[in-house]
């Protein structure tokens, strides 16, 4: 007798079914808060009232504190005019589900903000302690840092951004330090006929270094640029379209530049602290009047006898020798720096918008995600489980 064979199917499933077709993806209305910088001597923003115009026109609302623009020269009146609400009220600019800010905001800051909201900033993880990412966790905050956002190409824009401003800066900063008002040795940095071009030293062959580079040899100087990279060397040599001298830094060579040179600029980070490769000795051997520029204090300079300055107060000599060691350098141009940032930051939120809201771009947007250090106040970066000893979950597998 044969077995009688049963279908899977039932007869509803058997039956043709509609076609269901692909929904359009809704676009989100982004609201988004920008406080004013409390942080001593920060004068960026995150946004020009161009940027907040482009993305209002779009449908989406800002609340920016009042005078959260002036650092950088952008009154309350062209982000109101750009269609931004103008706030006196600081938990109202916190208040929003996104806030952008320059500087991680402070333990007081953090207070008003709302749980679940979105922050993107500065991370600075030097500067931070325990309390600050336990702040975060108990808001249940998503927070990016744009010091860590990697690009396709694996570039940190921001990073890079500022630090082509600070490399060209160091530069100009430089060349107002050695005129004799600035009790410098008197010399135009520049090549002028008839008179010796003036030297300049660079410690680092990176972003700083390279735009530090093309800033001097613009104006006519010699250049020497210092890097135990021999690759980053020969990678600086190819952009900047002509032969300079370079050396790896040994002791003997570093010490005769040194004692040569008009400006030397420091632009080695370091993994951890910036390290030391000028002494002491090798400054008292430096011309009197010569200027040294340390772009690396952040990270504790490179130079033995450099010691933080403040904007207000940039210079000291010592041996003299006029030393500028100011941390932020880019707040110095805040209004390019801020232009800069805010053509960095406004295809990340149009993005988010496009894509219906964060937890979409996030989902899909592997640069968003190298940025993210919490997501819903669980940490997921591994730098800073292990400085502070924090448990971590790989972001990855929060999305599934």
């Amino acid at each position: 007798m044969s077995k009688k064979i049963t279908s899977p199917f039932s007869k509803y499933d058997l039956i043709p079914q509609e076609e269901t077709l692909e929904i359009c993806k809704q676009k989100g209305e982004l609201i988004i808060g920008i406080p004013k910088e409390t942080h001593y001597q920060e004068n960026r923003v995150c946004l020009t009232p161009d940027a907040v115009a482009a993305l209002t026109a779009q449908g989406h609302k800002f609340i920016i504190e009042t005078g959260a623009g002036e650092g950088a020269n952008f009154s309350d009146t062209e982000y109101s005019e750009a269609g931004a609400k103008i706030s006196y009220d600081v938990k109202e600019a916190f208040g929003c589900h996104i806030i952008l800010k320059v500087e991680p905001p402070s333990l007081d800051e953090i207070e008003n903000i709302n749980p679940q909201s979105i922050l993107f900033s500065a991370l600075q993880l030097k500067t931070q302690t325990k309390k600050y990412f336990e702040a975060l966790a108990s808001k249940r905050i998503t927070a990016i840092a744009f010091d860590y956002i990697r690009d396709e190409h694996g570039i940190y824009s921001i990073v890079k951004s500022l630090s082509e401003i600070a490399g060209t800066a160091s530069i100009l900063i430089a060349a107002e330090m050695l005129s004799k008002d600035n009790k410098g040795n008197g010399l135009l940095l520049g090549n002028i006929s008839g008179v010796p071009p003036t030297e300049v030293v660079i410690l680092g062959a990176g972003t700083v270094g390279e735009f530090a580079a093309r800033s001097a040899i613009g104006l006519g100087a010699n250049v020497k640029v210092f890097d135990n990279s021999l690759t980053k060397l020969r990678h600086l040599q190819h952009k900047l379209g002509r032969p300079i001298y370079t050396s790896t830094i040994q002791p003997k060579t570093l010490q005769k530049a040194m004692m040569r040179c008009d400006v030397a600029i420091g632009a080695i980070r370091g993994k951890s602290r910036a390290p030391i490769y000028v002494t002491e000795t090798m400054v008292q051997n430096m011309k009197d009047g010569s200027v040294i520029v340390d772009v690396s204090i952040d990270r504790g300079g490179c130079f033995e006898t450099s010691e933080i300055t403040t904007h207000k107060k940039p210079t000291f000599s010592k041996h003299g020798i006029i030393h500028y060691c100011v941390p932020n350098i880019p707040s110095k141009y805040a209004r390019t720096a801020s232009v800069s940032i805010s053509n960095i930051f406004t295809p990340y939120l149009q993005n988010i918008a496009e894509e219906g809201g964060f937890e979409n771009a996030a989902r899909l947007d592997k640069s968003l995600q190298k940025g993210m250090y919490f997501y819903h106040g669980i940490l997921t970066n591994k730098t800073v489980a292990d400085w502070f000893q924090i448990p971590f979950r790989d972001i990855n597998l929060l999305f599934l």
